[in-house]
């Protein structure tokens, strides 16, 4: 066989490669993200939010839950949490893309209304497959939440930081609030805990769903604020937050993850090569 044919039949079998494998990757994306697609509108978003938030919190039925869940002292001390969904899918190259909801504590201790958020970026390398990541930023600060409030972009490690938080009960999750980053994010990919880093992650506030729901263009600033009555639509989610914010931890032993200030150190999954945000705190 001439070097010609060899390569004619080499290309032959990459192409049949490369097609089986798109296909494949088309019925994985479509099944996985049949749920993200739903959940694109506020009413769906807040459906989605719920079923992300109850895989991440303790419930009462099951304290020992409290062992792998975002800590309850976390959670009473946040003054607002961003959820949200990634679906990432690629072959060389990559696309992302994500949308969830950003909630803010009131001064009665209640939560607001939620806004709308969303994410997506471009990427390349040696990549292939897809996956969906959920994600649940607690936002520790007036100011993490002013970020969110005041429109356009937000940028993980731009325009503010964020860590990775603790897992767990004890002293050990009190000390990790003495000082606690102005963020604390929390990911999870197939069910279990991923660690997968968001530093460079823009996440813009999506006012066409915003004013479809509420019915005019109400700016976040508002929603955040309490000047907009939270929906009957998202009382599944403020449900789930209150449980785990009123679990019962007495008896539970005191066992805890506290990651390392260093996001390296901490176990985050570094980014793929040349992996970028779509957006930018500069560019809407």
């Amino acid at each position: 066989m001439s070097l010609l044919d060899r390569f004619r039949q080499g290309a032959e079998k990459a192409a049949i490669q490369a097609t089986a494998f798109a296909h494949t990757s088309a019925n994985k994306i479509a099944n996985e993200s049949k749920g993200f697609a739903q959940g694109f509108t506020l009413p769906g978003e807040a459906e989605k939010a719920a079923n992300i938030l109850e895989s991440f919190l303790a419930t009462p039925e099951d304290p020992q839950s409290a062992l792998n869940a975002i800590p309850k002292a976390v959670l009473q001390a946040a003054r607002g949490l961003a959820v949200f969904q990634v679906i990432k899918a690629g072959f060389i190259f990559s696309g992302k893309a994500g949308s969830g909801l950003v909630i803010a504590r009131l001064p009665d201790g209640s939560w607001s209304a939620p806004s709308c958020i969303a994410t997506g970026g471009l990427g390349w390398g040696l990549q292939a497959g897809a996956d969906i990541t959920d994600f649940v930023i607690v936002l520790n600060s007036e100011d993490a939440v002013r970020a969110f409030s005041i429109g356009g972009n937000v940028t993980i490690g731009g325009n503010i930081s964020a860590t990775a938080g603790p897992i767990g009960t004890g002293a050990s999750v009190l000390a990790s609030l003495a000082h606690p980053a102005p963020m604390f994010s929390y990911s999870k990919s197939k069910g279990l805990f991923a660690g997968v880093s968001l530093e460079g992650t823009a996440l813009i506030e999506r006012k066409d769903a915003n004013k479809d729901f509420y019915g005019s263009p109400v700016p976040a600033k508002d929603i955040l604020t309490g000047r907009v009555p939270p929906p009957e639509v998202a009382s599944r989610m403020y449900e789930i937050i209150e449980a785990a914010e009123g679990l019962d931890e007495s008896g539970l032993p005191a066992e805890s993850y506290i990651p390392a200030e260093d996001p390296a150190a901490a176990g985050s999954a570094p980014s793929a090569p040349g992996d970028h945000a779509l957006f930018d705190a500069d560019r809407h």
